[in-house]
């Protein structure tokens, strides 16, 4: 298969089966902090993942979006029950797999794969690319047609990869390419679901658009579908149909591409575009609105009451302290886009009559008449 894949930019992923293939609800991870001596207790939590609701169609693709430390990780690896859940429900197929026990998780484990953020750590350097793309299908006790070795040289070349490398080790290969081979290895079960973890954050710039367009031909031709967890809007924007927007552990924005991308509402949401360093799309006004947020997102161990996002919002109130917005349609919208906030931005991107700098140190350096 060759590297050169064309990606038009409003070409999205496969149209979402009316088939729900994964639902949470309630999703929660705390992570117990232990303190005090000499017996040791639990002193907090760090609330990782808090109250997330996702639903990801048959063959469809998901985007999960937002800064680092906002619980996009963790969120993918309690899907594919890496991670054990303090709260909440994951159903898969109609099957509650939330506490399901290792024998239970047998019959799905196969359907839920993972594509991993380090394409360095998540192979084994003792092993060939031959062992680790097969050691899935052992596990599982499935023998393909014409043989296990036969499956992983057609899954070598399905990924661009030559068939020749079975028994190569991983530190002969670029990043670009090992990342193919956790590709490979995901795809040796037949899954139905791929949680794809920042599968191309830890690449070059010129090697992500060769990643993308793999995992797009993948998704396309083989009817997989995706939770692709990124903090790249660009990178997300091109692959996924329908995006969801994560602000320290909590879903605060969901809907199509085009209408999160051209039409958000939630002021996270409106500041992570403006960021966005992208030349403006054709549907998109000439001049973008520039919000430029103070201090860095606020620790999960004690997060901020009511909205999570009301210490960096130029819209808080009273009201956003004490209540927590839920997540629902606002203004009458049938289209499926939900906003977590009591105060909604108008459903545009283009420049406003003033920028938003939060910032007091950039605010101060640009000066009165720009701030």
């Amino acid at each position: 298969m060759s590297d050169k894949l064309t990606l038009p930019a409003q070409q999205g992923s496969s149209t979402a089966s009316a088939e729900t293939l994964l639902k949470v609800e309630g999703l929660t991870k705390h992570f117990p902090i232990y303190g005090g001596f000499p017996i040791k207790r639990r002193v907090g939590a760090v609330q990782a993942v808090d109250d997330v609701d996702l639903t990801v169609g048959a063959g469809e693709s998901v985007g999960l979006v937002g800064e680092s430390g906002c619980g996009k990780s963790t969120t993918g690896r309690l899907i594919t029950r890496l991670l054990e859940p303090t709260a909440g429900k994951i159903e898969y197929a109609g099957q509650d797999i939330s506490h399901a026990s290792r024998r239970q998780l047998a019959s799905v484990r196969s359907e839920i794969q993972m594509i991993f953020q380090d394409p360095y750590s998540s192979l084994n350097p003792r092993q060939t690319v031959g062992t680790i793309i097969k050691s899935p299908m052992e596990v599982n006790g499935i023998n393909p047609a014409g043989g296990r070795d036969k499956r992983v040289r057609e899954l070598l070349e399905l990924v661009g990869l030559n068939p020749e490398h079975f028994n190569r080790f991983p530190h002969e290969f670029s990043g670009g390419q090992r990342q193919r081979i956790g590709v490979a290895r995901a795809l040796a079960l037949n899954p139905k679901l791929i949680v794809a973890d920042e599968p191309v954050s830890a690449l070059d710039v010129s090697i992500q658009a060769q990643v993308v367009n793999l995992l797009q031909k993948v998704q396309q031709e083989l009817g997989i579908a995706f939770l692709f967890i990124a903090h790249d809007l660009a990178v997300v924007r091109h692959f996924s149909k329908r995006v969801a927007v994560m602000y320290l552990g909590r879903v605060v924005e969901v809907g199509d591409r085009d209408s999160i991308y051209a039409r958000p509402r939630h002021p996270y949401t409106h500041a992570l575009l403006s960021a966005v360093p992208e030349v403006s799309m054709v549907d998109e006004p000439e001049e973008r609105e520039r919000i430029r947020l103070a201090g860095d997102v606020p620790s999960p161990i004690m997060p901020p009451s009511g909205c999570r996002f009301r210490t960096r919002c130029w819209k808080a109130q009273d009201k956003c302290a004490s209540e927590v917005p839920p997540l629902v349609r606002i203004d009458g919208n049938r289209d499926g886009h939900l906003t977590a906030c009591h105060f909604p931005e108008e459903p545009t991107i283009a420049a406003r009559e003033e920028d938003i700098v939060l910032d007091p140190a950039l605010a101060a350096l640009e000066g009165p008449d720009k701030g």
